[in-house]
Parts: C-alpha cells; structure tokens; sequence
C-alpha cells in the first residue's frame, strides 16, 4: 500500500511539474552564454552560439513562454555591454527567423 501510495504521488508531481513547467530566465541565459563574445563584440556568432539561439526560439512553444524570452533578453542586454546592432543582427547569421525586432524598447506583452 505504501508503495502505491508513493508511485502515485510520484506520478502526479511528474505530471504537474509538466504542465507548470515553461521556458525560464535561467535556461535562456545559459542556451545563449556561447553568444556573449558576439553580443559584445562582433565578429561572427559560433555554430554553440547559434545552436542555443535555435534551442531558446524552440523552447519558446506559448505565448507566456515567447513573452518570458523577449522579457529575459530585454533584461540581459541592460546588465551586459551587449551591441544592439549585433543583437538585431544574430538571428539572421544564425538561419533563424524570430518574429519580432530585438530592441531594448520591444514591447514583450504585445
């Protein structure tokens, strides 16, 4: 009984903890660490960079999850010396398409 008991209890928080689960801060800071070089300084963007990139639009499946990355971004290029233009540009240098301008001043609720 007791082992029943704990698979069951087990089961649902496995199964809550995935509906509750979305794309959190820390997930889009680590996916886009390899970026930081460019972000900062140019050049080209490396296939990890581009590869977290693809992995963070990806991860991004709702609209609470797509609002959570442009608010995380948003976050991330005040506290780092991060180049706007080479923000604006990274999408493109990496095949990806992100349907909204990347700016400091993008509206993320919108």
């Amino acid at each position: 009984m007791k082992l029943a008991m704990v698979v069951v209890l087990c089961m649902a928080m496995v199964g809550g903890r995935a509906v509750v689960e979305g794309v959190t801060c820390a997930e889009v800071i680590q996916n886009l660490t390899p970026c930081l070089n460019y972000l900062m300084q140019g050049g080209e963007p490396s296939p990890n960079c581009c590869g977290g990139v693809r992995s963070t639009l990806g991860a991004a499946a709702s609209t609470a999850d797509k609002q959570t990355v442009c608010n995380c971004l948003k976050d991330a290029a005040n506290r780092f010396a991060i180049n706007d233009n080479y923000a604006q540009a990274l999408p493109s240098l990496c095949n990806v398409n992100v349907p909204y301008k990347i700016s400091r001043s993008t509206n993320c609720a919108a």
